[in-house]
């Protein structure tokens, strides 16, 4: 069985893609690329993958940690390669804003586990090129290492 399935659903740019087990998502470009905007791009794709596999590594960590996490949001932004084709990411920027009751330095530790050791997309993305920086914030407070 394959791992996604990649299916057109409209007559211009957009495409559902589901997963083995029926979870999707919608896949587009902006009208004023000649899409109808009901998606995600896929460059943005891969920085979802990004926060994705990372906030699965953070929360873990921090689980077996014996940490109180109760809210965590990661704002992403980045840049690509300019006039080129394909343009991948150069930069990518991620800010970590943990809440709860989380020792600080417990806080940073999972994020630069994540971002720098354990998380494959991360890895990834380094891998085409990037250079990956991020900031953690926990209970509203910058930290660091």
């Amino acid at each position: 069985m394959p791992i996604l399935t990649a299916e057109r659903t409209n007559p211009d740019f957009e495409m559902t893609v589901t997963d083995s087990t029926g979870n999707s998502m919608v896949i587009d470009i902006p009208v004023d690329q000649g899409g109808n905007g009901n998606g995600m791009r896929p460059m943005q794709t891969v920085l979802a993958a990004l926060c994705g596999c990372s906030a699965v590594d953070v929360v873990s960590i921090l689980k077996k940690q014996k940490q109180g996490i109760t809210g965590f949001k990661i704002t992403v932004d980045g840049e690509r390669e300019q006039g080129k084709e394909p343009s991948v990411w150069q930069t990518v920027d991620l800010i970590f804003d943990l809440t709860g009751d989380i020792e600080p330095s417990k806080g940073f530790r999972a994020v630069k586990l994540s971002v720098d050791k354990y998380c494959s997309v991360a890895e990834t993305v380094r891998r085409a090129g990037a250079t990956i920086g991020y900031k953690v914030l926990v209970n509203g407070e910058e930290v660091s290492g």
